[in-house]
């Protein structure tokens, strides 16, 4: 039906990352792409920056000693019950749906899944406590993570993609990746119905993240209240109507921006993140982008940069300083200021923040 192109467009597997891809009756899962339901949650607290301890390091450590980064899980899965600030409801059910999952192999995962839910993972994947710039309530302490489905997002993905690339109706593509499933077939069915399931993993799983980040923060500054948090995918499909008709959203790297709709853009782990609210403008099917877009891709970063390049970029803010994560340096990524400043017609800026701690896998 119709592409809408975000201003923090790139390169990227499957599809170009920073798209709206709107269809009629038809899915193509490599453009949803592999982590399901990656997104952006965050939570402004009661705090100033004079509230926070005096050793960020002592913090970071903390927060990685709660939430598992990188290929680490947790050693027994999390019991939501036992989480202070967590909603509890729905836990059944969810798990529940883990047996009616579609894809096949994956109820061997479910112990990997069920011990990964509440842990961060690696790449962009970030924990972050930030300070509010500017305005009446500049200073103020903001707590933000961006997380996916993890592992069983990324093979149930991967079976269905697999599956829509062998049908016979898309054996003349120019691209493999352009594969779809189409509507009223078994094959689209079992996919939209192991798609919304990873969707709502990754949903619960920042949730719980959160409420554990929380709970590190309340340890450490026992004043600590938090306002209500806010939530967004950018790797997903969500079925909308545009102009009377019905169609497949799928936001590739991109943020719904429905009038009123509060969201995330964060920039790289050193140039900060906007909340923005959405202008719900139809033309870009209420759409924004979801960060501010790599500008070059991992390997050119690693030639391009050194750890001490690294160093400097991430001056202030208490961080991971190594060759590790030079793939991750703030040179590698679009301006943020000018990508905000592009989609002025999809967003306004609630407030704009800068990270003090960020905690990569």
């Amino acid at each position: 039906e119709g592409v809408a192109v975000m201003p923090d467009v790139h390169y990227g597997k499957g599809a170009t990352v920073g798209s709206v891809i709107a269809m009629r009756q038809a899915l193509a899962p490599a453009a949803v792409g592999v982590d399901i339901g990656c997104g952006m949650s965050a939570v402004r607290t009661n705090l100033t920056a004079e509230d926070l301890p005096d050793d960020l390091a002592a913090l970071r450590s903390a927060i990685e000693a709660a939430i598992p980064v990188g290929f680490q899980a947790h050693d027994e899965p999390v019991n939501p019950h036992r989480i202070h600030g967590l909603r509890t409801a729905g836990w059944d059910a969810f798990w529940a749906g883990f047996g009616n999952l579609h894809a096949e192999g994956v109820a061997a995962l479910e112990s990997r899944a069920r011990r990964q839910l509440g842990t961060l993972g690696g790449g962009n994947h970030f924990i972050e406590v930030c300070l509010e710039q500017g305005g009446p309530d500049a200073g103020r302490v903001w707590l933000m993570l961006h997380s996916g489905s993890r592992n069983i997002g990324k093979e149930l993905a991967e079976r269905h993609i697999d599956i829509a690339r062998r049908l016979p109706h898309n054996a003349d593509l120019p691209d493999r990746d352009l594969a779809v499933f189409l509507a009223d077939t078994p094959e689209m069915v079992a996919y939209r119905q192991d798609l919304t399931w990873a969707q709502e993993y990754a949903a619960r799983n920042r949730a719980i993240m959160l409420a554990l980040l929380c709970n590190v923060l309340r340890e450490a500054v026992p004043i600590a209240r938090f306002d209500e948090p806010i939530s967004c995918h950018h790797n997903y499909v969500a079925q909308e109507t545009y102009g009377g008709v019905e169609l497949l959203v799928t936001r590739k790297g991109a943020i719904r921006a429905g009038a009123g709709e509060l969201g995330i853009i964060p920039g790289s782990m050193g140039t900060g993140s906007y909340i923005v609210r959405g202008l719900g403008n139809t033309d870009a099917y209420c759409s924004a982008s979801h960060g501010a877009g790599r500008r070059m891709s991992r390997a050119k970063a690693r030639k391009t940069f050194t750890v001490a390049d690294l160093a400097e970029q991430t001056a202030g803010v208490e961080c991971r300083k190594d060759a590790g994560v030079v793939d991750e340096i703030p040179g590698a990524y679009k301006d943020l200021d000018t990508v905000i400043a592009e989609q002025a017609d999809l967003v306004e800026v609630v407030a704009h923040l800068k990270q003090v701690v960020c905690v990569k896998g």
